[in-house]
């Protein structure tokens, strides 16, 4: 790609800052430029960065795909085992090493993180995404939209039981549809969703009857249903649990809520599902907040706030153009927790990027924890609703962790590697290896090629790394190939760019998904338990009645999301390696309605989380005579 640079490394490597700051980064227009994407189809927001509109897929509808390729990883360690920088390091093999168009598509990071314990999320060493500040912080404001229609959501809420608990049915419906100047009521064009959902035809307001006015009128919510909660996109342990409405003019009506981290905002999800301005807007609409004393679901449309809910999201909907530190171009877009929800990048990213690449031209994504949870949504999940098939899935394997799986000591973030981890022990790193058989032999089962990439280390030694290779092989993989992309940027993974399309070339088989969608939310819970190695599922009395309720509700076709600890295939952190015959217990059962799946969750799940003693924000600050930003990892 003529954008594209090669990098002048040294050793060691330094601080991810440093190294990002000595890039002066192209002018976003010439990333754009070597996409052929017409400056009517983005809008820059500065130098480094523009938003890439959805009239850029329009256009380019008639143009072949690329080739979809999707990183996953083995179950990883608590320091992570280096996806993005894989994912990263990779695309600057392929353009500015194997002159191949390539586009990257990421999630967008939380700000929580960054400033938290884990830090941010451009990659690392020579792979990364430029400018690494604004990456990892505002970026363009998409997290932002989404804490303000999750919050105007919030509101809306508490705000229509506490007008519906002191109006009779007729004062509240005549607020609702007030006289006009010509002294008439109408309905609001979004309130014939909420007419027709009652199967009223009716289209002027004076024509309804008592019992009428009082469904339209009356959503009756139930309080103890709510499950709607606000957001916002710092880490703060304190606001978990909380009671709103002590002020005095909300008359004692206090309730019990908490907050939740930006990112794992259903609206996040929606974002990264959607597929278009029009599906988006159907789907916040859809969004299900509670119940009504009566059980029936109550959506943003029933409330009247999912059109704004789009005016708030119109412009997040569009991805992000930015760059990687060898020019090569970068889409990042949505966040979607890889828990609670898919854990992958947008839909509509993957597509624009597939279009901008065309025939011979590879779009790269990755695919959030371990691929036991991000691979298997990104298939069953994201690909459903995008209709895309990947043609190769790279799952990242490190001797590191292949050791804890084999017995090694606990690795704990903050701590120093026990000994174990950096002086060579063969046999160790080889009984680790049933964790990496056990993603091959599962992220085959979809129909694409494996490709294993070893994320090398400095401590590593060759037969460490050429038993990890070996067993790959053994194992089914298409190819496993040692990496350094770390220490070399691109030119430390050209390997893995020339395994990953001979994959792609020699791709046979159609994607096959673990589960069909008309079968009962049960049998999918328990297909993808057994693809973990459990030998049954166990159901809570509060996950019977969930699951009951959402199947009398119409909601047992939609997929399902698995909402699990990372750190193992079973539901218990401390089982490493490949657990079989153990039972997975489902604590309770949720469905994020609008985005489109029902969660289950395997234990508890914190949803905001909190600082450390030492969070990383005592490294971060600014040279206020440059502008430039130190300390982000």
């Amino acid at each position: 790609m003529s954008s594209s640079r090669k990098l002048q490394v040294v050793s060691p490597v330094p601080a991810d800052i440093d190294i990002a700051n000595s890039v002066e980064p192209f002018h976003i227009a010439e990333i754009a430029k070597d996409l052929n994407l017409s400056p009517l189809h983005y809008d820059l927001y500065g130098k480094y960065k523009a938003k890439v509109l959805l009239s850029a897929f329009d256009e380019l509808q008639g143009q072949e795909d690329g080739y979809y390729v999707v990183v996953g990883g083995i179950t990883p360690t608590p320091l992570g085992e280096g996806k993005s920088t894989t994912t990263v390091g990779l695309c600057q093999a392929l353009g500015a090493y194997l002159d191949k168009k390539v586009v990257t598509c990421l999630r967008q990071p939380s700000q929580g993180p960054t400033f938290g314990i884990k830090g941010g999320a451009a990659g690392g060493g020579y792979s990364q995404v430029i400018p690494m500040d604004e990456f990892n912080l505002h970026l363009t404001g998409d997290i932002h939209a989404i804490t303000a229609s999750n919050n105007l959501l919030a509101a809306a809420i508490d705000t229509r039981i506490f007008h519906e608990s002191s109006q009779s049915d007729k004062a509240l419906f005549n607020r609702l549809c007030p006289v006009n100047k010509e002294g008439k009521r109408s309905f609001s064009d979004i309130m014939f969703r909420r007419l027709t959902k009652l199967g009223i035809s009716k289209t002027s307001p004076e024509e309804l009857t008592p019992e009428e006015i009082k469904k339209f009128a009356r959503l009756d919510i139930d309080p103890a249903s709510i499950t709607w909660r606000r957001v916002m996109d710092v880490n703060d342990r304190f606001l978990r649990k909380i009671t709103i409405g002590q002020g005095p003019e909300e008359k004692g009506m206090t309730r019990e809520t908490g907050f939740d981290i930006s990112v794992a905002s259903e609206i996040m999800a929606v974002l990264a599902l959607t597929t278009s301005l029009g599906d988006m807007r159907e789907r916040l609409g859809k969004m299900v907040i509670g119940n009504s004393k009566a059980g029936d679901p109550i959506t943003a449309d029933d409330l009247g706030v999912g059109g704004a809910l789009t005016v708030l999201m119109k412009d997040a909907i569009h991805p992000t153009l930015m760059q990687t530190l060898e020019g090569t171009p970068v889409l990042v877009h949505a966040g979607p927790f890889a828990n609670i929800a898919h854990g992958n990048s947008s839909i509509v990213a993957d597509k624009i990027a597939l279009k901008l690449v065309g025939p011979g031209g590879f779009v790269v994504t990755e695919a959030g924890f371990g691929s036991d949870i991000g691979t298997e949504k990104f298939m069953n999940i994201k690909c459903r609703y995008s209709g895309l098939t990947p043609q190769c899935a790279i799952v990242v394997a490190t001797v590191r962790a292949l050791k804890m799986h084999g017995g090694g000591p606990d690795v704990v973030a903050g701590r120093p590697l026990d000994r174990a981890y950096v002086s060579e022990n063969v046999s160790l790193v080889e009984a680790g290896c049933v964790n990496l058989a056990k993603h091959i032999s599962n992220t085959k089962a979809y129909g694409v090629n494996v490709v294993v990439a070893v994320n090398m280390f400095s401590t590593d030694t060759e037969a460490e790394l050429n038993a990890v290779r070996k067993f790959s092989m053994d194992a089914g993989a298409f190819d496993a190939v040692i990496c350094s992309h770390h220490a070399h940027g691109g030119k430390g993974a050209v390997d893995l760019g020339i395994a990953v399309e001979k994959a792609c070339q020699n791709i046979t088989e159609p994607l096959r998904f673990l589960y069909p969608l008309n079968i009962g939310i049960k049998d999918k819970i328990e297909a993808i338990a057994k693809s973990y190695g459990a030998s049954g599922v166990e159901y809570s009395d509060q996950a019977e009645k969930q699951i009951e309720m959402y199947t009398q509700q119409g909601f047992s076709n939609l997929p399902i999301c698995m909402s699990k600890t990372q750190y193992s295939f079973s539901h218990d952190a401390s089982k490493k390696g490949a657990p079989t015959g153990f039972v997975l217990p489902i604590r309770d059962v949720r469905g994020s309605i609008g985005a489109g799946f029902i969660y289950p969750l395997v234990g508890t799940m914190s949803t905001m989380p909190g600082l450390p003693t030492r969070p990383c924000f005592y490294e971060i600050d600014i040279d206020t005579v440059t502008g430039k930003v130190r300390g982000l990892s």
